[in-house]
């Protein structure tokens, strides 16, 4: 276990907002895990790419970093066991390396893997729920690991029961994943149908970077979260009458009579692509980013994600909600 006092947000987030943090533990095993007994429960912290400090943080901040990979194959399918603090993009360029088919759409996604189904991470067609097997979660109360099989973890869009009933309940220590020897890629994204269904894992693999490294900044040049808010959801109904008036908004059906919206298309059409308030701004190439240029301060962010909210809902009927976690300790 490792403890540091008074360190600076900026080292913890990608967002790189000013900040002091009182005080960090670092766990690095399971057994450390078990014999840690905060006074206060602690605020849980991945690798800080969907985490943004709005304020100095007086709490005690937890990150989980054990990183161990165990693999068992079975036939063509490969059951693989990866604790929390394995990195993600590492896990699936392994994969991919390895040949197992099932991460490959979710490349240069960043963050760990213990974060990683607490949102159910998604991207380029591909969701994590589509390989999970199961989660192993340390609840506080009990002092005990839990296996939840993937049905258990209530996967959504951008949700599941650890953003939900489980939230602040303990922390995840491992995930564990099938993938497939044999598999087809899955194309059906924009950015990828110039790949033929005979690409391979790696063709595959470096079109999704390809096409991340064009649309989103890289968080150690130009400080980021990526995509900031999530796609909304809305009733087929009310997408009808929209769709009347903007007939080229792209889409895409849900179920339950459901449609998906771009977050970015709608900020793009309300004029706010390359805004700039302050030091932070929504990025040129990619609306649904918001960046921190030149020290940008926590005030100048939340008023430039009020401004985007309010100007979309005005125009579009349409709330937007931020995918990234924003923490402000309240006295």
């Amino acid at each position: 276990m490792q403890q540091l006092l008074a360190q600076d947000a900026r080292h913890y987030s990608t967002f790189r907002l000013a900040a002091t943090l009182a005080k960090v533990t670092v766990l690095s095993s399971l057994a450390e895990l078990q014999h840690y007994q905060p006074q206060q429960l602690p605020l849980l912290l991945g690798e800080g790419s969907n985490s943004i400090f709005l304020s100095d943080w007086p709490g005690e901040i937890l990150r989980y970093v054990a990183a161990g990979r165990q693999l068992e194959v079975k036939g063509d399918q490969l059951h693989l066991h990866v604790e929390a603090g394995h990195n993600w993009h590492q896990l699936v360029t392994w994969s991919v390396a390895q040949g197992w088919w099932g991460l490959e759409n979710l490349a240069l996604i960043p963050g760990s893997v213990g974060a990683a189904p607490v949102q159910n991470i998604g991207a380029y067609g591909a969701e994590l729920a589509d390989t999970c097997s199961y989660v192993d979660f340390f609840h506080w109360q009990s002092r005990q690991v839990q296996r939840l099989t993937a049905a258990e973890c209530q996967f959504g869009y951008r949700d599941s029961i650890f953003k939900q009933q489980l939230a602040g309940k303990g922390v995840i220590v491992a995930v564990g994943f099938c993938l497939q020897r044999h598999g087809s890629p899955k194309l059906n994204y924009h950015g990828l149908d110039h790949l033929t269904a005979q690409a391979s894992l790696a063709d595959v693999m470096n079109a999704v970077i390809a096409v991340r490294q064009k649309k989103l900044p890289d968080p150690a040049i130009l400080p980021n979260c990526g995509s900031f808010f999530k796609n909304p959801v809305v009733p087929a109904a009310f997408f009808q009458q929209l769709y009347q008036q903007y007939p080229v908004m792209p889409h895409y059906p849900q179920p339950q009579q459901q449609v998906k919206l771009a977050a970015a298309w709608l900020i793009e059409q309300v004029g706010l692509k390359g805004y700039q308030l302050g030091g932070v701004a929504c990025y040129q190439q990619q609306p649904l980013v918001l960046v921190n240029h030149n020290n940008g301060t926590a005030a100048e962010l939340l008023q430039l994600i009020t401004l985007i909210q309010q100007t979309v809902f005005a125009r579009f009927g349409v709330q937007l909600e931020p995918e990234v976690r924003l923490l402000r300790h309240h006295d």
